[in-house]
């Protein structure tokens, strides 16, 4: 009878995980949003028992994670005599603590539910949005491969305007809960209304909300150009390669043409800023007299930045932005000094303690531009932090190094996340990648042009123009957290009363 029973609980946590691993195929690159809605709504048709619900819900965010986030093991490898060892466990750690929240919400909602009166998926599908928006800012956040992600490559991803990530992760769960109502009826009309309304809805949704080819190019536009070295990570400290792949940047930099601005990728340069006067002498001589926002390594004494400096015609610092988000256990580890005695560094920091943090959002500007924020690499994952700006900018300016997330599912999701931003905000976005995907993004979230993943090369286009700030940028996300504890105070006072 035990060995019954437990065959039946593996069996049961293998479809759980199977379904998470469903949900994960809305996701880029694999792209199939309603494969994902059909898989949320199947998980939402199980009766939720007060015991083992929390493990469902676990079970679930783990299948999940594990097929979205599988480039976590990417960076790891790149130096796989000193770092391979931990990747599986990163992998581990990362998945397994990431479905923690997913298993608070089932365990609150099969608590909620049976007192409360209310149908178990219209319980669940409020706590599971509140538990994604949670996991979006505990302990530094990690707002990736949300559920409203799913969407990224559809129009609905236009409703971001409005609402933001929570919101529409928000709505695809509710349309979830929807079609699980119908499903737990079985084969009757109400039952079949109730299932197919919501993805008719949404499919309905989608051409209404298209916002069309981009309009045609303003000819007083500022002309960009963005430089894609594709330089692989392991050559990026390579004593050999790095006079090949600078002079490559220099090259790119001063083909013909007359740009207003030039961006180039994240850590572009291997040397330290305060090193290398006559390099950053060189840069601005390529760029023929524009202002170059470069992305390089400054500091010393044991107090490092990831930056982005600004240089004058002369390749003098104008302006400088460190990245304050920073990324655990890659551009820094907690008591890292303490953990590198056990082999355990920042992946992208040789220091123990890796970098240090900038102050926060700013804006810089640009002269024959305007005022742009910049983001470095990760720091465009979070919607609220790129809606900070001490005041609203021209422009957004994201340089990254994608490099280290291999090129599989990583650097496209990544690229869809920047996306979201400008949405979100009506701002063009200049992506420069040092082994792509760089592109010019205007405040519709449309690729107006870009260079693909593992390709070197220039892109020059007209600066979009900044739309006006859409409801988003108004309120940012303090509308749907805002509904969210309204509902849960509601469900809290029902069960309790009943």
């Amino acid at each position: 009878m035990n060995r019954q029973r437990l065959a039946g609980g593996i069996g049961r946590v293998a479809l759980w995980m199977t379904t998470g691993a469903l949900v994960a195929l809305g996701q880029v690159p694999f792209s199939l949003p309603f494969v994902a809605l059909a898989a949320l709504a199947v998980a939402m048709t199980v009766p939720l028992p007060r015991r083992g619900a929390f493990l469902a819900g676990w079970a679930l965010g783990f299948g999940h994670f594990l097929v979205a986030l599988e480039w976590i093991t990417r960076p790891f490898m790149v130096d796989a005599a000193r770092d391979g060892w931990m990747a599986p466990f990163g992998l581990v750690a990362m998945t397994g603590g990431l479905a923690l929240f997913w298993g608070a919400a089932f365990w609150l909602a099969a608590r909620i539910a049976p007192r409360a009166r209310l149908p178990g998926p219209l319980v669940l599908a409020p706590l599971w949005a509140g538990a994604e928006a949670l996991r979006s800012v505990v302990f530094t956040g990690f707002p990736w491969a949300l559920i409203g992600h799913v969407w990224s490559e559809t129009a609905l991803l236009q409703s971001l305007r409005l609402w933001g990530v929570e919101g529409l992760t928000l709505l695809t769960l509710l349309a979830a809960a929807l079609m699980a109502l119908g499903l737990r009826r079985g084969f009757t009309r109400a039952g079949a209304v109730l299932a197919l309304v919501p993805p008719t809805a949404l499919l309905a949704a989608l051409p209404l909300l298209d916002p069309g080819p981009a309009p045609a190019d303003d000819p007083q536009a500022p002309m960009v150009r963005i430089v894609q070295p594709d330089v692989p990570q392991e050559d990026k400290t390579d004593p050999a390669a790095i006079p090949v792949y600078t002079r490559r940047l220099l090259d790119l930099t001063a083909l013909p043409g007359a740009p207003d601005f030039v961006l180039w990728p994240e850590t572009a340069l291997p040397w330290l800023l305060e090193t290398m006067p006559d390099v950053l002498a060189m840069v601005a001589d390529a760029a023929g007299g524009a202002p170059v926002v470069l992305g390089v390594q400054r500091g010393g004494a044991g107090v490092y930045y990831n930056a982005l400096a600004l240089l004058d015609p002369q390749g003098e610092v104008a302006a400088l932005y460190d990245k304050h988000h920073l990324v655990p256990f890659g551009e820094y580890v907690p008591f890292g000094d303490l953990l590198a005695r056990f082999g355990i560094h920042g992946l992208a920091a040789a220091e123990g303690g890796g970098f240090s943090a900038g102050p926060g959002p700013a804006v810089m500007e640009v002269p024959g531009i305007g005022p742009a924020m910049p983001l470095i690499c990760y720091e465009g994952i979070f919607p609220a932090e790129v809606a900070a700006a001490p005041l609203r900018p021209r422009l957004l300016m994201l340089a990254t190094n994608d490099a280290w997330f291999g090129d599989f599912a990583g650097p496209y999701q990544h690229f869809a996340l920047g996306r979201m931003r400008a949405i979100e905000q009506g701002l063009p976005l200049l992506r420069a990648a040092n082994t792509g995907i760089s592109a010019v993004i205007d405040g519709r979230g449309r690729v107006l042009d870009s260079l693909a993943l593992g390709e070197a090369g220039i892109i020059d286009a007209a600066l979009p123009p900044a739309l006006a700030p859409p409801p988003y940028a108004r309120t940012g996300d303090a509308p749907v957290r805002l509904l969210l504890g309204l509902w849960l105070l509601l469900a809290l006072f029902w069960r309790r009363r009943a």
